[in-house]
C-alpha cells in the first residue's frame, strides 16, 4: 500500500523563511507565528496521514455508487467527513461571523494540501464547499448568507458549481439552462448539468448548487448568463429543512480517476433557485469561485505529485537493481539499491524540485490572495489575476508529468494497481482538465491577462525579479547558481512578450504560442521562487541553523531546478517565435 507523510518541515520553511508571514503587514498575520503554524500544520498531516490516506485507495476501487436515486460514498468517508467537520478544517479562513475560525487564506492552503495529497477525492466534497460559501459570501444577500454560510463553513451542508452542460463546456455562451421568474421573486430552474463534482451524496444533510442558467428575454450569450442558489432541500424560514427540491441526480459518470468522488450528471426540472448578484451577472459571481478553485486545483496537481515522489524514493531506496558503475554500494547484497543509478536520481530530482518549487509559489499566490482581501491591495490583485493561469496549468500539467515519472521509477510494478502508483497519475489528469482546461488557461493568460490594466501587472513582475537580482548580486554563490539563469529565463519571458506584441495584427501568431509562453512564465516563476528559497537557506545556515542538512538539501535541489529545468524557456522561446504559420497549416480535412 502506498505511503504518505505530511511535508510539514518544507511548509514551515515556506511560511517562515520564504514568505515571513508573521513579520507581513497583513490583518491576521501577526498570529502565525512557528508555534501556531507548526501545531496546525503538524494535526494537518497528522489527520492526512491516519484518517485520509487509508481511505485513498478504498475510494478508488469502491467508488461512489447510486440506488435509487441516492448515492452513497466509499466506506468510511462519512465517519471521515464527520472528523474532518468535528475539526474545524472545514472553516479555518471562514468569517467568524458564521461560524469560521477567521484566519488568513495562506493557512488553509497549508493545511490542505496534506489532505489533497493524502485523497483528492474526499477532499473535493470540502473544497468545492468553501468554493460555495466564497461566492455567497463575496455576491449573496444578506439573507442569503446568514440562511447558507453557517451550514457551509461547517460543511452540515456541502456546496457544488454548475457550468458546464452536454453540448456546452467552455464557451458557457451556448447554455440552455433556463431560469423563469416566479412570482415571490424565486425562479424555476430546468435543464441539464453535467461532470458536477459532489452534486449527490450522503454525508450532508442539503447540498447547495450554485447554478449558471439564462433568464428568459436577457441578452444573448454570455452576458445573459445569471447565477442562483438552488438547494437539495428548500430551507424554511427558520432555518430548518423544507420540501425536497426539484433537482436529482441522473446518473454518477464513469471516470479515470478520482472515483471517491460522485460526480454527477444533474437534472433541474423547475427547480426553485434564488437569484445571486444581478441578473445577467453570474459569471462575475461565478468566477469567485472559480479563481478560488484554479488556485486550488494547482495545489492538486503539485500535491499528487507530492505523494508519488514519496511513494517513489521509498521503492528506489528498497529495490534492488543492477551495480553502481562506480563501485558497489551495497556489496553484501545481490544487487545495489536503484538509487544509486544517475538516470534514476534524474528522475527523482525532477520530481522533487518541481514539488518543492510548486509549493512555493502556489502559497505565494495564496498569500498574495490574503493581501488582496485584507489590505485591499489592488496591486496584489492584479498579480495573483496573473498568476492564477500559470498556476493552475503549468503546475497540472507538471504535475501530472511527474506522477507518471514516479510511477516509472518502479518499472512494471508500477503499471500494477496493488503497488497503488497507477492512482496517483489516474487522479492527476482530471487537474488538467476541469476549472478551465490548461490551453484555455493559456489562452486566458495571453489574451487577457498580459493585458490586464495596460500591462501593469506584468511589468510589476518584471520589476520584481530585476529588483531581486539587483539587490542581491553581490551574493556570489547566489549569483552564479540561481541569479545568473533567473536572469536569463527572464530576458526569454520578455522576448516571448515583445513578440506578441510586435505580431499583434496577427492573433494566431499569439494564439499558438500561449501553451508555451504558459509553461515558460511557469517555469520563471519556480525559478524565482528557487533563488528566494535559495537565499533563505543560505541566511539560515549563516545564522547557524541546527539542521544544516535541510538548508544544504535545499540549495543542491533549487541548484538543479536552476541548471537542468529552468533552461527550458530557451526552447519555449524559440517554438513562440516560429510563429502560427505551421500550427495553421493544414486545412481541417487533412488532420
Amino acid at each position: 500500500m502506498p505511503i504518505y507523510n505530511a511535508p510539514t518541515k518544507d511548509i514551515q520553511f515556506v511560511l517562515h523563511d520564504l514568505l515571513k508571514v508573521s513579520e507581513q503587514n497583513i490583518p491576521g498575520f501577526e498570529d502565525l507565528d512557528r508555534d501556531f503554524t507548526s501545531a496546525v500544520v503538524e494535526e494537518a498531516g497528522k489527520v492526512a496521514s491516519e484518517v485520509l490516506h487509508p481511505l485513498n485507495v478504498v475510494g478508488d476501487t469502491e467508488g461512489c455508487v447510486m440506488e435509487n436515486g441516492v448515492v452513497r460514498t466509499p466506506t468510511g468517508f462519512k465517519d471521515a467527513f464527520q472528523q474532518m467537520k468535528d475539526g474545524g478544517w472545514t472553516a479555518m479562513d471562514c468569517d467568524p461571523e458564521y461560524g469560521g475560525q477567521g484566519l488568513p487564506y495562506v493557512m488553509h492552503t497549508a493545511a490542505q494540501e496534506p489532505f489533497v495529497s493524502a485523497n483528492m477525492a474526499f477532499n473535493m466534497y470540502q473544497g468545492l464547499t468553501h468554493g460555495a460559501y466564497s461566492a455567497i459570501y463575496a455576491h449573496g444577500s444578506d439573507e442569503q448568507k446568514q440562511t447558507y454560510l453557517p451550514k457551509l463553513t461547517t460543511c452540515e451542508w456541502t456546496g457544488t458549481m454548475n457550468l458546464t452542460e452536454p453540448h456546452c463546456g467552455t464557451d458557457l455562451g451556448l447554455m440552455r439552462t433556463k431560469a423563469v421568474p416566479n412570482d415571490d421573486g424565486s425562479y424555476k430552474i430546468s435543464g441539464q448539468k453535467i461532470f458536477i463534482s459532489a452534486g449527490e451524496h450522503d454525508m450532508a444533510d442539503n447540498i447547495i448548487h450554485l447554478v449558471l442558467a439564462k433568464i428568459q428575454g436577457g441578452p444573448e450569450g454570455i452576458k445573459g448568463v445569471s447565477l442562483f442558489i438552488v438547494p437539495k432541500f428548500l430551507v424554511n424560514d427558520d432555518g430548518s429543512l423544507g420540501a425536497r427540491n426539484g433537482v436529482a441526480c441522473g446518473k454518477i459518470e464513469e471516470k479515470m480517476g478520482i472515483h471517491g468522488n460522485s460526480t454527477c450528471v444533474m437534472n433541474y426540472d423547475e427547480a426553485t433557485g434564488f437569484l445571486v448578484g444581478e441578473e445577467h451577472k453570474g459569471m462575475r459571481a461565478m468566477f469567485t469561485m472559480m479563481n478560488e478553485a484554479r488556485l486550488g486545483v494547482g495545489l492538486q496537481g503539485y500535491a499528487q505529485a507530492e505523494s508519488a515522489y514519496q511513494n517513489a524514493v521509498a521503492y528506489a531506496n528498497d529495490r534492488l537493481q543492477g551495480r553502481d558503475v562506480t563501485g558497489a554500494k551495497n556489496p553484501d547484497g545481490p544487487a545495489d539499491p536503484l538509487i544509486v543509478h544517475p538516470d534514476i536520481r534524474r528522475n527523482l530530482m525532477d520530481q522533487k524540485s518541481f514539488v518543492e518549487g510548486a509549493r512555493a509559489f502556489t502559497y505565494w499566490g495564496a498569500y498574495l490572495i490574503d493581501r488582496a482581501h485584507k489590505n485591499q491591495d489592488a496591486d496584489a490583485d492584479g498579480l495573483i489575476s496573473l498568476m492564477t493561469p500559470v498556476i493552475k496549468g503549468f503546475l497540472t500539467d507538471k504535475g501530472f508529468e511527474y506522477a507518471t515519472a514516479a510511477q516509472q521509477v518502479y518499472g512494471g510494478h508500477g503499471y500494477i494497481e496493488e503497488w497503488g502508483m497507477s492512482q496517483y497519475a489516474r487522479d492527476a489528469r482530471i487537474a488538467m482538465i476541469y476549472e478551465g482546461a490548461n490551453g484555455v488557461q493559456a489562452l486566458d493568460l495571453v489574451g487577457r491577462k498580459l493585458a490586464l490594466d495596460g500591462g501593469k501587472h506584468v511589468m510589476a513582475f518584471f520589476e520584481m525579479i530585476k529588483t531581486f537580482i539587483k539587490e542581491n548580486e553581490g551574493n556570489e554563490a547566489l549569483n552564479k547558481d540561481f541569479l545568473n539563469p533567473l536572469k536569463a529565463a527572464s530576458k526569454d519571458l520578455q522576448a516571448a512578450g515583445m513578440y506578441f506584441m510586435q505580431n499583434a495584427t496577427k492573433p494566431n501568431n499569439a494564439l499558438s504560442g500561449s501553451y508555451d509562453f504558459m509553461h515558460m512564465m511557469g517555469h520563471v516563476c519556480l525559478g524565482l521562487m528557487w533563488a528566494r528559497m535559495a537565499k533563505a537557506a543560505m541566511e539560515a545556515l549563516e545564522n547557524g541553523a541546527s539542521d544544516t542538512a535541510f538548508y544544504e538539501t535545499k540549495i543542491a535541489t533549487g541548484r538543479y531546478y536552476m541548471a537542468r529545468q529552468l533552461p527550458a524557456t530557451a526552447m519555449h522561446l524559440a517554438r513562440i517565435n516560429t510563429g502560427g504559420d505551421t500550427v495553421m497549416a493544414l486545412e481541417a480535412a487533412n488532420f
